[in-house]
């Protein structure tokens, strides 16, 4: 059999097994799949004009030209860590989006090609940072967290600590 094929019925199994599970416990699976939407729901449209809110950020930034400026203030950062000169819009934007880290991605990939020391650098640390303001403010909307604390300063210092590990991994591996 294709392994292709089982992967491709791997949800289906799982969707199977619940029910049956359900079914077991005696729960009526259908009116607990649709108060889960339900709920569901009420997060989205509670988080919604936080995403909007990051969206608009994120294209004024893009649309004003403060990416160069940011750029030229982190330059000297990234030639400490031995970073390409490439990944440096990535890594600003990183924080921010993912969809647009994910073109400046596929732009290093276009200039410099997947398999160059700053394709690797970018590809690696695509897969270990994250979209902290995003992602910070999907998840404290949806918990109604007031006060982050230190947690951006932190998730920010992990993307920094994500790029080092990316370069370093990189030439660890060439």
């Amino acid at each position: 059999m294709d392994a292709v094929f089982v992967f491709s019925l791997l949800p289906v199994a799982f969707i199977f097994a619940v029910v049956a599970a359900g079914l077991i416990k005696k729960v009526d699976v259908y009116t607990a799949f649709v108060e889960g939407a339900r709920q569901g729901l009420k997060t989205a449209v509670k988080v919604l004009p936080y995403l909007v809110a990051m969206l608009m950020a994120i294209a004024v930034f893009r649309a004003g030209g403060i990416l160069p400026l940011v750029e030229t203030v982190f330059r000297p950062v990234l030639k400490a860590v031995g970073a390409p000169e490439e990944v440096g819009p990535l890594f600003i934007i990183r924080p921010f989006s993912g969809s647009a880290a994910l073109s400046m991605l596929a732009d290093i990939y276009a200039r410099a090609g997947p398999d160059s020391f700053a394709g690797q650098v970018a590809s690696v640390m695509i897969g270990s940072t994250e979209t902290v303001f995003y992602t910070a403010a999907v998840y404290f909307a949806a918990a109604r967290v007031e006060r982050t604390r230190h947690t951006i300063p932190v998730a920010l210092l992990a993307s920094v600590v994500g790029l080092i590990a990316s370069v370093w991994f990189c030439r660890w591996l060439l």
